[in-house]
């Protein structure tokens, strides 16, 4: 029902009890003075976090100027990989299906109906592998089934999805690298962070880089695509549509003297520092909205990014110099919106300005004229996108072929299975 109006201002009002004085425009000179004399070079206690590829510059460029130009790409492929979410079962399995697809713009349609399904489970019984090699089904689309066993019951669903997202992702690019001549964007960052974390997140997590097949074969799989495209001379990218990185803002908290940092995220620092604004006749301040923004390229070497260029890794075989693998990026900024996005790549690409100079413009293109993410990053997201009833089907049928019930709590007989 409703909330009552009463109860509505009850709450509302409880805002009124934060004594928070912060003006906006304190944060905006806090985000100058990051601007300013923190990030070239961002430096932890553990080394270096980010530094800039040249210079530190802020740029822009006129969103309806760019949005009319000529494309510096004739052609770009997205891939994106949609998943079912973890689902434990009565039985003691616990599943995630990830369904991967790759698109084009302009279309090929031959390329839009391929698609690589991974189902991921866990069980507690080791007598049995459900594993699978990969099969064939309907004209240039694969399947596979990956089984793995968690020693301690914790993790499941978080290792189920991981596998199942990662190993369906990387495996269709790898696949479908041939079919793309100019440009390939991946929807989010372009290495399996997801999985990465795990190497610092607890040791029941850290052993699987050591006794996964299939964590092994996830990594493998980034450190070729690296390589496949770098050897095409063929550049790859990820646009990140929800920045959540907090590797900036972190630092800047613990270990340096800059003093109270006010934003809870890299994107929100981020804002500040792209968004331009006039002072009107009233004295307030207007956001300027003609122009995209965005920063200079850097190095990242914050957290998980360090993974793939590190030179002492045990866990990757790499026939590139570690450094190609670097993740560099820029940060993007939509004042229409007041958006942030991330652009990542390998610094094998980034390392050549021309190379990075034509994916900045591929993409601010894109994002100028549909305010959004790239075309072939929504085409790759509709593609691979599993919706709800498709969800309930698919839970439906692995019930009668497993002859169990989802293991499913009140919030699902309230809210709807995918809660």
């Amino acid at each position: 029902m409703t909330l009552d109006p009463v109860h509505f201002d009850g709450i509302a009002g409880l805002a009124d009890c934060i004594d928070y004085d912060a003006e906006d425009r304190d944060h905006r000179d806090a985000a100058e003075t990051v601007w300013e004399n923190f990030l070239d070079p961002l430096v932890g206690d553990d080394g270096l976090v980010v530094e800039p590829m040249d210079e530190l510059a802020r740029r822009r460029v006129n969103a309806e100027e760019i949005a009319l130009e000529d494309a510096p790409f004739p052609t770009t492929h997205g891939l994106d990989a949609g998943t079912l979410n973890p689902k434990p079962f009565k039985n003691g399995l616990v599943l995630d299906v990830a369904h991967a697809a790759m698109s084009a713009s302009p279309s090929d349609l031959d390329l839009h109906d391929c698609r690589t399904v991974v189902k991921a489970l866990h069980s507690n019984d080791t007598t049995k592998d459900f594993g699978t090699d990969w099969e064939s089904y309907d004209r240039g689309s694969r399947r596979r089934i990956v089984h793995t066993h968690l020693p301690q019951n914790q993790y499941e669903e978080d290792v189920v999805h991981a596998l199942a997202l990662y190993l369906a992702e990387s495996s269709h690019a790898l696949e479908h690298a041939d079919r793309v001549s100019d440009l390939l964007l991946l929807d989010g960052p372009i290495y399996p962070k997801g999985v990465l974390r795990w190497n610092y997140r607890s040791p029941a997590l850290t052993a699987l880089f050591e006794d996964s097949d299939h964590v092994r074969r996830i990594l493998a799989n980034y450190a070729e695509l690296v390589e496949t495209f770098a050897d095409r001379g063929v550049p790859f990218a990820g646009f990140v549509k929800n920045v959540s990185a907090k590797s900036v803002v972190r630092t800047l908290k613990r270990e340096t003297d800059f003093g109270p940092v006010p934003w809870a995220h890299d994107a929100g620092l981020f804002a500040q520092i792209l968004e331009r604004r006039e002072r009107r006749a009233d004295g307030e301040f207007e956001r300027l909205t003609d122009d995209l923004t965005l920063t200079n390229w850097f190095v990242s070497e914050a957290g998980v990014d360090d993974f793939f260029a590190d030179e002492t890794n045990p866990h990757l075989d790499r026939s590139l110099d570690p450094e190609q693998y670097r993740v560099t990026f820029c940060v993007v900024y939509d004042p229409r919106r007041d958006l942030v996005f991330k652009i990542e790549a390998p610094k094998a690409f980034t390392d050549d300005s021309e190379t990075r100079e034509r994916i900045e413009r591929q993409i601010l293109g894109e994002v100028a004229a549909r305010r959004g993410p790239p075309q072939a990053i929504s085409k790759a997201d509709d593609l691979a996108r599993i919706d709800r009833g498709s969800v309930d089907s698919l839970v439906k049928s692995f019930e009668r072929s497993l002859d169990t019930k989802l293991d499913e709590n009140y919030n699902a007989v309230r809210w709807g299975r995918d809660y």
